[in-house]
C-alpha cells in the first residue's frame, strides 16, 4: 500500500471551496488535458453525497483509454469527503479531501492511499506510476492557484 499526501493553501473560504470540489464536473478543470478526462455517468445532482457514484473515462498512461468508477463513501460538508475506486486501474484507491478554514483562507489536504495490481510485477512499475501521480497533483495545484488566486 502506498500513500500520497498534498497540502495546499487557497485564498478562499470553506463554502466557496466546497461548492467547487463537491461538483464532479470541476475535475475537468484541474486534470491535465492529455488525460482526456470525461465524466460518462454521475448520480450527483447538486453536490456530492454519500453513495454517489461517478463513472469517468480517462487516459492515465500511454494514451490508453480506461474507465474509472468511484463511490463517495463519506461526506461531511464543507470539511471532508472521501472517494473510493470501485473499478479502475488500481487494486485499491481511496482519496480523502479535507478542508480547514484558516485566518487567511483555506488549507486543503489530500490523502490518497493506493495499491497497484499484479502483485510484485505491479510494484516494479510503482516509480513510474508515482511520478505520474505527482505530475497530476502538481498540475492540479497549479490550476487551483490560477482559479482561486485570479
Amino acid at each position: 500500500m502506498y500513500t500520497l499526501e498534498r497540502t495546499q493553501f487557497l485564498p478562499t473560504d470553506l463554502d466557496t471551496a466546497w461548492n467547487f470540489f463537491s461538483m464532479p464536473h470541476n475535475l475537468n478543470k484541474i486534470t491535465p488535458e492529455h488525460m482526456n478526462f470525461r465524466i460518462i455517468r454521475s448520480t450527483v445532482q447538486h453536490a456530492i453525497k454519500e453513495k454517489d457514484e461517478i463513472d469517468y473515462q480517462v487516459k492515465p498512461m500511454f494514451g490508453i483509454s480506461m474507465r474509472w468508477k468511484t463511490l463517495i463513501t463519506d461526506v461531511n460538508p464543507p470539511y471532508l469527503f472521501v472517494d473510493k475506486q470501485l473499478k479502475g486501474p488500481y487494486r485499491y484507491w481511496e482519496h480523502t479531501h479535507r478542508f480547514t478554514q484558516t485566518e487567511n483562507g483555506l488549507l486543503m489536504h489530500d490523502n490518497v492511499e493506493y495499491d497497484l495490481p499484479l502483485g510484485r510485477f505491479g510494484r516494479i512499475f510503482h516509480p513510474l506510476i508515482r511520478k505520474q501521480l505527482e505530475t497530476i497533483f502538481d498540475y492540479r495545484q497549479y490550476q487551483l492557484n490560477r482559479l482561486f488566486n485570479g
